[in-house]
């Protein structure tokens, strides 16, 4: 059988022009970076940068029953999210492992979900296979664009461009507005734990609201930044990535999620699950770890963790924080050893000292 073609974004052309180092990720040629990940990682930090994410999937749920249904199938309270807001949330398997991380938008007749690109398949047989014969399904990642605008200075410099004010969009908000003459879906949503805007538009209308933004932010410092960039940034702010932190061997508790886990609203898959492990004890958690050792030892996935000369867990996420200059990881450990502060992480063959880090790195 022959391989399937890769997939490429609306924007493919625009990564190529700009001399972006593309490769395949979840079966679409993306840019990994454009002039370096640590530049690209600081320019976000400190100005603003443009990512593609048009990988991803979407899909929108409309009908009288969307909200209950949607209540089923995800952990987080869906009923709290009022008109044009938006919600992170799970999507667990039976036995409370994750199937897949996600947002929820709720806009004015629909809500639009986002999934992660390499879970589209899965995630829409998932949920259509418990859909409701009340509640209308649609796949829309093929005609819808995504961007996200990232950084500190995003909002200042988007603000000439649209018909909105950006003042009153709150975090987890969400406005519709007009850019470049072309209709947008604004959501103060992101995965680098900066201000910013991800910016939901046809796939056609990519190329117009792309060029517009990135030449309002050039002379300010601003520009594109690639997926090598946005995953350090993400794992700076301790953010999961699935398939990494968490996968459907994992569950919502082991992974550090139980924020987003609404074990008191009711019937939802997995909930069973995760009482029955909640009342025997988690076996494992997730937790952040920073290198205290000098030089430039780099957690990778995989590595063990250890302590006291006794191997308790592994890195699920290790990078180089361009931020701190150090090693920074995500690791799950045995939940008995979590409230320890001092570790090591196994980095070519031999333990370099780590301390635990709650929250966020930066």
């Amino acid at each position: 059988m022959a391989p399937a073609p890769t997939l490429k974004t609306p924007l493919h052309d625009r990564h190529v022009a700009l001399g972006a180092r593309m490769r395949d990720f979840a079966g679409f040629s993306m840019p990994v970076s454009y002039d370096g990940i640590i530049a690209e990682h600081r320019r976000v930090r400190t100005i603003a940068g443009l990512f593609d994410v048009s990988h991803m999937g979407e899909a929108e749920v409309r009908g009288v029953e969307a909200q209950s249904f949607l209540d089923r199938v995800t952990t987080n309270a869906i009923a709290a999210i009022g008109p044009f807001e938006a919600q992170y949330t799970l999507l667990l398997n039976r036995q409370g492992g994750v199937v897949d991380d996600l947002i929820v938008y709720r806009l004015a007749d629909r809500y639009l979900l986002v999934v992660n690109a390499a879970n589209i398949a899965k995630d829409f047989d998932w949920l259509t296979s418990r859909l409701p014969t009340d509640v209308d399904f649609r796949n829309v990642s093929d005609e819808t664009a995504l961007l996200a605008w990232q950084g500190p200075r995003a909002a200042e410099i988007l603000g000439p461009l649209v018909d909105v004010d950006l003042t009153g969009i709150p975090s987890f908000g969400i406005a519709k507005a007009r850019l470049a003459d072309v209709s947008v879906i604004l959501a103060r949503t992101g995965y680098t734990g900066e201000d910013g805007f991800e910016i939901f538009t046809a796939a056609d209308s990519a190329g117009a609201v792309w060029d517009a933004i990135l030449s309002a932010g050039s002379p300010r410092g601003a520009g594109p930044a690639g997926l090598g960039a946005r995953d350090t940034l993400r794992l700076e702010k301790q953010y999961r990535l699935y398939g990494q932190d968490m996968d459907e061997s994992v569950s919502g508790l082991e992974a550090g999620l139980g924020w987003v886990i609404r074990l008191e609203k009711g019937e939802f898959i997995g909930r069973d699950a995760l009482l029955a492990q909640r009342e025997a004890g988690v076996p494992r958690t997730t937790i952040g770890l920073q290198v205290t050792e000098r030089g430039r030892h780099v957690p990778r996935s995989g590595q063990p963790v250890r302590f006291d000369s006794e191997t308790v867990g592994e890195v699920t996420s290790g990078t180089f924080s361009p931020t701190l200059e150090k090693g920074i990881a995500l690791a799950r450990v045995e939940k008995r050893i979590a409230k320890e502060k001092e570790f090591a992480i196994r980095i070519r063959d031999r333990d370099v000292r780590a301390e635990k880090v709650r929250k966020s790195f930066v």
